[in-house]
């Protein structure tokens, strides 16, 4: 199982000390806590995208890179990449060559974002959400698993002979998780592919969370992709941690506060009633989190929201060393123990190469070969596009 910590890449001022970190800061930051994470034993790095203030995070490739330079083990993931709004060819590069200078050690998270002017930004219409992000990650797909692609749709220019490069490392896509915290369009398009599901539950009641997750299960099982409770499904998670338990809620009662998101509404108590947010003890994490088993069946991710709010970075590489010393253990302990033999670990590149080399052998295939595919011709502009049909 992997437990992990995700950024939303916020800037918010610091309602204890008045003080309003720089972009800069920020940006800095994130990479030592991305590095902390490492440090402490969690398994995966997260980082949001967004393309307007309060956020930093406009370019996930970007970090990810620099972060995956600076760690060694760390699983790299986006907590989203924009589907909708961004060009499913760029991606397709873009994470391609993620998943090279890392070494494999890269998925990523799908979705449609929460802010409603990035469509025009970009060009593209609200209303056409859903119908963007299944279009584009069929074309997607089609440009990770085929050498030569002839595509057309409906919003964008159509394609002829075109290959996105680099390849996918061993020539095998990154995972994808598709994200949703309400659409069971967006389920369903990740059962259809027999892809991870995210539900980012951190805002929602527990009940809205698992009817998501059985909905995906199912569709998951109709598609024949394996029994529902082999489904691969994420969850987000909400703690502030401190060893007494009043000391958490004392510390973190100004910024939930005065936090963008949920501040100046509900009293702390009543959200952390009826959200997944827990403030407490360790141990109080690891009880709450471990019940959720209960009603989201086997899950092979958790990721942690921690650095929000204008939480200063002191806080923030508390929490992480709380979750690696003592909280990633116990969940890690609590789900993989009463998992089923049959039930997969979160996917990793290792573990998709591992089946594609097997599926080969057992179709009498040939082993999959890394060399270069296509001839070299013109090094100065590219190959021509009607020389491209002579990729191998």
């Amino acid at each position: 199982m992997h437990i992990g910590i995700f950024s939303v890449s916020d800037i918010t001022t610091d309602p204890t000390t008045g003080v309003t970190p720089t972009e800069n800061q920020r940006i800095k930051d994130v990479v030592t806590i991305a590095r902390a994470a490492e440090d402490a034993g969690l398994d995966v790095f997260g980082i949001g995208e967004h393309h307007n203030p309060p956020f930093f995070s406009s370019s996930p490739t970007t970090l990810l890179g620099y972060v995956a330079g600076q760690t060694d083990t760390l699983q790299l993931t986006t907590a989203t990449t924009l589907i909708t709004t961004n060009d499913p060819v760029k991606i397709a590069e873009d994470y391609s060559m993620l998943q090279h200078l890392s070494d494999g050690r890269l998925d990523l998270t799908l979705g449609r974002g929460n802010t409603g002017p990035v469509y025009p930004w970009f060009g593209k219409d609200i209303r056409d959400g859903i119908d963007l992000a299944i279009e584009n990650y069929d074309l997607l797909r089609t440009l990770w698993d085929n050498n030569v692609v002839n595509w057309e749709g409906k919003f964008r220019t159509p394609l002829q002979s075109f290959t996105s490069t680099p390849r996918p490392l061993d020539g095998v896509a990154p995972f994808v998780w598709h994200g949703s915290i309400r659409s069971p369009q967006i389920a369903e398009q990740a059962a259809f592919y027999g892809d991870g599901f995210f539900h980012n539950n951190i805002f929602w009641k527990q009940e809205h969370t698992a009817e998501m997750i059985d909905f995906y299960r199912q569709r998951y099982e109709h598609y024949g992709h394996g029994r529902a409770d082999q489904a691969i499904v994420g969850i987000g998670a909400h703690a502030f941690m401190a060893k007494n338990s009043q000391d958490a809620i004392d510390r973190f009662r100004p910024y939930y506060n005065n936090a963008p998101v949920y501040g100046h509404g509900a009293p702390m108590e009543d959200f952390m009633a009826h959200t997944p947010l827990t403030v407490g003890s360790p141990q109080q994490v690891i009880d709450r989190y471990a019940s959720m088993r209960q009603a989201y069946g086997d899950v092979q991710r958790i990721m942690f929201l921690i650095d929000h709010a204008g939480l200063p970075l002191k806080y923030v590489l508390e929490q992480i060393e709380m979750l690696g010393d003592t909280v990633a253990p116990a969940l890690r302990h609590e789900y993989d123990s009463n998992r089923a033999a049959d039930v997969p670990d979160a996917p990793t590149h290792d573990s998709l190469v591992a089946a594609r080399d097997h599926q080969l052998e057992l179709e009498g295939k040939p082993a999959f070969s890394a060399s270069y595919p296509f001839h070299t011709g013109d090094n100065w502009t590219g190959l021509r596009a009607e020389d491209k049909a002579t990729a191998k």
